[in-house]
């Protein structure tokens, strides 16, 4: 979906994105037998960024035991790379907003009111 949205703000606005795709977690596992490939982890190094779409499988929910996972190529990626935010959409119940640690008039304001740096 990410991507999706990209293509269409690359139609829209006259961007334009290059996509190099690699493999990770559940299908890196499935396909070499590691959670986070060499080649994939090349591929980060040399991206201005990264998108990332699901990475688990419901087969290591249900097998704790499981040595390999594919969550350790997440946390491999983010030690090689640095990177520790995850930026996630949310969606606000107003009987909630006092629960939150975000404080209620952030969490309201215009999503322009946020910077990235």
């Amino acid at each position: 979906m990410g991507k999706k949205v990209l293509e269409l703000i690359a139609a829209n606005y006259k961007h334009e994105f290059t996509f190099d795709e690699g493999i990770m977690g559940h299908v890196a596992i499935e396909a070499t037998g590691d959670p986070l490939p060499a080649e994939t982890l090349d591929k980060a190094r040399a991206s201005d960024a990264i998108l990332f779409g699901a990475i688990g499988h419901a087969k290591y929910d249900n097998d704790p035991s499981a040595k390999v996972r594919p969550e350790q190529g997440l946390l491999k990626i983010r030690k090689e790379l640095g990177l520790y935010a995850n930026l996630r959409p949310i969606k606000l119940f107003d009987d909630l907003l006092q629960a939150s640690s975000i404080k209620p008039e952030i969490l309201q304001g215009p999503i322009s009111s946020f910077s990235v740096s």
